[in-house]
């Protein structure tokens, strides 16, 4: 196979003539090593003899290659990273927002049994009875491609690739992912895949046997894959596909020196502080927060969100916490109602995440790919190398919850007065404490206590 042919292939004429895959399309898209290189990632004309990309048309020969790199065949155009008025023109519409869909994970740190197997999830995506997600979206006539990355920082961020058979997909998602340069996806070497199907077939998720917790909206993650995939409506509950993208995330943040929390942001005046919350606490005092969103990466000199901010027009990138506060919740008199932690204990609390007589690991309340411990551990390196303050409130020492702008009021009272160090008044809590961690995890360093 010369230059020559390679071209003819990548010419978007010459896709234009496959209406489905064939056995010689499929020893194009995959030659042997001995017969002739090919990168499957987009190139410019600089290192490859491949012609001018023409996004604006829907033809790109380097897009159409990257996209057969991920078991995508272009059956007509593929448009990447259309403008929302451009969206609209290609019939893209505003879907009823869904809430609550399950996220069936593959590998869940956290513990427990994986939601959806390796050959269920290869079956859906490839190999199903019917047409797999891969073929369904090769078979319709225009591919919607929209690239992006969780979290802002450029060092620690992942970059996600989505491809879409639908303009109303990329339309919604279009609010999830934080905009990156053109060329971030093909410089990047492991970037995340999002596989939209919205309009296959019921026959597909049925064959793969999911079982009762799946219907036509599917929300499927294979971490080991770098995959998500997303079946019918699935795209417009947001706050499940966030979980889904967090989740996936998280080994690529780590790898880059960051640390993936689910934490929020609250900043006062030039101060930004680091808040574990459980979820009340979080949505009566949302109005303050940067963001709602459980997720921020912290690396050595900055803190990033996961997901693009409610002010659009404000900061992607912050500076260092000067505080950091996790929230209990208890009523057995033992934790006072504020008091100052050292960073050994810190690191403790975090790792317990205790809330009305539960414990919840890392405050994660949803799946999680990194091991709760070690990010314990990179938790406590950072707050020593950094010497950050931190604090546990306790918002439900009475009767009554401590929750919105007295809590908030808490918060600046932590900053502004002299707080005492954490002593607990007695009782059985440290003990349970004790118990669960030692149950849950093999060895805790000695340096984390109570």
């Amino acid at each position: 196979m010369n230059n020559l042919v390679i071209k003819r292939f990548l010419d978007a004429s010459f896709f234009r003539s496959f209406s489905r895959p064939t056995a010689s399309l499929t020893f194009l898209l995959y030659p042997r090593r001995n017969v002739v290189s090919v990168p499957s990632v987009e190139e410019d004309g600089e290192t490859v003899n491949f012609p001018r990309d023409r996004e604006d048309t829907g033809f790109s020969c380097g897009l159409n290659w990257a996209l057969a790199g991920k078991g995508v065949i272009v059956k007509d155009k593929a448009f990447r990273n259309l403008k929302t008025s451009e969206l609209r023109q290609k019939g893209a519409t505003v879907a009823e927002s869904l809430s609550g869909l399950p996220v069936l994970v593959r590998g869940n740190a956290l513990g427990g049994a994986s939601e959806i197997s390796k050959p269920q999830f290869s079956k859906l995506l490839k190999h199903a009875c019917f047409y797999p997600v891969t073929t369904h979206i090769s078979s319709v006539s225009d591919i919607y491609v929209l690239d992006g990355a969780i979290a802002s920082s450029s060092k620690c961020s992942a970059k996600v690739r989505i491809i879409s058979d639908s303009p109303s997909a990329i339309f919604s998602l279009s609010n999830v992912l934080w905009k990156v340069p053109s060329r971030a996806i093909s410089h990047d070497p492991c970037p995340l895949t999002v596989y939209v199907a919205s309009s296959i077939s019921q026959g597909v998720v049925d064959a793969v046997r999911l079982g009762a917790q799946a219907n036509e909206n599917v929300i499927a993650a294979d971490i080991d894959c770098a995959s998500l995939i997303l079946c019918g409506k699935a795209f417009s509950d947001a706050s499940a596909t966030k979980e889904a993208l967090a989740t996936l995330s998280e080994p690529v943040i780590s790898a880059r020196g960051g640390i993936p929390l689910p934490a929020r942001l609250l900043v006062s005046d030039d101060s930004v502080i680091l808040l574990f919350a459980p979820e009340d606490i979080i949505q009566s005092c949302a109005y303050q927060l940067v963001s709602a969103d459980s997720g921020v990466v912290l690396s050595s000199q900055d803190v990033a969100p996961y997901f693009p901010i409610k002010n659009s027009s404000g900061p992607s990138l912050f500076k260092f916490p000067i505080a950091v506060v996790l929230v209990t919740s208890d009523s057995s008199g033992t934790i006072p109602s504020i008091s100052k932690l050292s960073p050994g204990q810190a690191a403790y609390h975090f790792l317990a995440g205790y809330h009305n007589g539960k414990f919840m690991p890392a405050y994660n309340k949803g799946p999680s790919s990194v091991d709760a411990l070690e990010l314990a551990k990179a938790f406590l390196s950072k707050l020593k190398d950094n010497q950050t303050t931190s604090f546990l409130i306790n918002v439900n020492e009475g009767e009554k919850s401590v929750t919105g702008k007295v809590f908030l009021t808490l918060v600046q009272s932590a900053l502004s007065k002299n707080i005492p160090s954490f002593h607990p008044k007695g009782g059985d809590l440290k003990g349970k404490y004790k118990s669960f961690l030692s149950c849950k995890f093999q060895e805790i360093p000695e340096e984390l206590s109570f």
